[in-house]
């Protein structure tokens, strides 16, 4: 098993910046791949960004590509959502995901069934 724990969410203002953490802990070797995903109200959770584990493969929803990115600490087993220039519609539960599939490509990471773990999420609110 993988536990995540997201931190970092909060109320900011259009145009501020949030750095959102996800430290996981247990099986952690298991992991091949990390995502974010976000849900605002009366809406689907969407895939935001993924990362291979060993980093050298990023991923980017269009509407966040250039604002967000997405990193890691392998020290501290933890993954980090810089996020820049935020908007009123970044407003959401942003949720972190483990995976332990291999043959994850940036088209299956965009997939919520890609991913064997959850994160209980954290709240992001933009005001205009």
């Amino acid at each position: 098993q993988v536990q995540l724990v997201e931190s970092g969410g909060g109320l900011v203002q259009a145009g501020d910046s949030l750095r959102l953490s996800c430290a996981a802990s247990g099986r952690t070797l298991s992991v091949y791949a990390m995502g974010w995903f976000r849900q605002a109200p009366g809406k689907e959770r969407e895939f935001v960004a993924f990362m291979k584990w060993d980093g050298d493969i990023t991923s980017y929803a269009d509407s966040v590509k250039g604002r967000f990115t997405i990193s890691r600490d392998n020290a501290k087993n933890t993954v980090f959502l810089q996020m820049n220039s935020l908007k009123p519609e970044d407003t959401a539960v942003y949720y972190c995901a483990a995976s332990s599939r291999r043959d994850m490509t940036t088209f299956l990471a965009r997939a919520l069934p890609s991913y064997n773990y959850w994160g209980q999420g954290t709240q992001v609110t933009v005001s205009s």
